[in-house]
């Protein structure tokens, strides 16, 4: 079978692959290869094994500066070398990260056709997200297949007058992984959490790992956390930090040791899943959270001041709060103390998807390749967002 090189460099990526490797290697139409950029290499290992997976190829990429240019120049070398003498038949690239830009540009110049994988978001500002608006604006002017999460991102795109033949409305695939992640029931990896037991109390998710909220934006979050945890005494946070040593500092000074607050490593998905179908309420700067928590019926208070996952605020299952303590704790406050207003919010379901995302995007590169049939789009009805044009 002719080959499919699906390239990840972050756990993100990794998670929203897996979904549909496995959906190729069912469809039996064509090979999928799974590439490690060598962006974060250990955590797409990580990421992969949860389901099963692990990377065929996995990049040597030196780095030094630990520079953005740094990182694109490499990736790219080592991927052209690559497929200079190991030629796929199409090349799968995630998101907006260095990796997918490197993957789109390196694929591209080799004339290799370039499926994108969530495409479409836009935040409309290029400062905000930081340089991933960017990457998905570059990775759209070369990609040969658009595979948009939702009719929004679909029509971001068809305003940029990318041609409506070559795009497709999939649904995301995080909503794939998180779906059968969840559904295992598997035991917490991490230790602490383990220990823990959530049954008693009401679970808060916190996340705070974009580095725009690095800095004094964290202190604002860290500091509405601390206040939550004082109002209500049967809440119990979990806040996995970020790795970095200078925010896992600030989150330690700010939160370490408080009663019914655990600060965690950052957490292997299957536990990340888990919390997240447990939880009571979610407090985000992610993305990718934004899109898992409302299949689970789990609000998101989103800690930025812009998102591109426009979808979630117009649904309703997710608000824009940013890092104000006192707009934070007043907003988290508002659900905890009606669980009628909580369950309000993600009353219409998920917007990013019905779980069917990956074999849809199996078949439409399978289709791209003359291989099947396309396949349909992900039913509008199955979005609360439906942008009028393509109701």
């Amino acid at each position: 079978m002719r080959e499919v090189h699906l390239i990840g460099g972050t756990r993100p990526e990794a998670v929203k692959l897996a979904p549909v490797a496995i959906a190729m290697r069912e469809a039996g139409l064509l090979q999928p290869v799974l590439l490690a950029s060598g962006q974060h290499p250990t955590m797409v290992t990580q990421a992969l094994a949860a389901f099963g997976l692990e990377p065929d190829i996995t990049l040597e990429v030196e780095r030094s500066t630990g520079t953005q240019a740094e990182l694109l120049t490499a990736m790219v070398r080592e991927l052209d070398e690559l497929w200079s003498v190991r030629t796929p038949a199409a090349v799968i690239v995630q998101g907006d990260t260095t990796t997918s830009l490197a993957g789109a540009l390196a694929a591209f110049w080799r004339r290799i056709p370039v499926v994108h994988l969530e495409a479409g978001l836009r935040s409309g500002d290029l400062d905000s997200p930081f340089p991933e608006e960017a990457n998905r604006r570059l990775v759209a002017q070369v990609a040969s297949l658009h595979l948009a999460p939702t009719p929004l991102a679909a029509m971001n795109l068809l305003d940029e007058k990318i041609a409506h033949t070559d795009v497709l409305i999939t649904g995301n695939t995080v909503v794939d992984a998180t779906l059968a992640m969840a559904g295992r029931k598997l035991p917490f990896e991490n230790a602490a959490l383990q220990r823990r037991a959530f049954n008693e109390s009401r679970l808060v998710l916190v996340t705070a790992h974009r580095r725009e909220s690095w800095g004094e934006p964290l202190d604002r979050i860290l500091a509405a956390v601390k206040e939550l945890i004082e109002r209500y005494d049967d809440i119990e946070v979990v806040l996995p930090s970020h790795p970095n040593p200078a925010v896992r500092a600030q989150v330690d000074a700010a939160l370490a040791g408080v009663e019914r607050v655990t600060i965690t490593d950052p957490l292997p998905y299957p536990d990340l899943s888990r919390l997240l179908s447990e939880a009571y309420l979610v407090l985000t700067d992610s993305g990718g959270i934004q899109e898992e928590a409302p299949s689970f019926g789990v609000p998101a208070l989103v800690l930025r001041d812009v998102t591109e996952r426009v979808e979630s605020l117009t649904a309703g299952c997710a608000k824009l709060v940013g890092s104000d303590t006192a707009r934070i704790v007043e907003e988290a406050s508002a659900l905890l103390d009606s669980r009628v207003r909580r369950d309000a919010m993600t009353a219409g379901g998920n917007p990013y998807g019905d779980g069917l995302a990956a074999r849809r995007t199996a078949q439409a590169t399978a289709a791209l390749l003359g291989l099947a049939p396309a396949p349909e789009a992900m039913p509008v009805s199955q979005n609360v967002v439906t942008s009028g044009a393509l109701a």
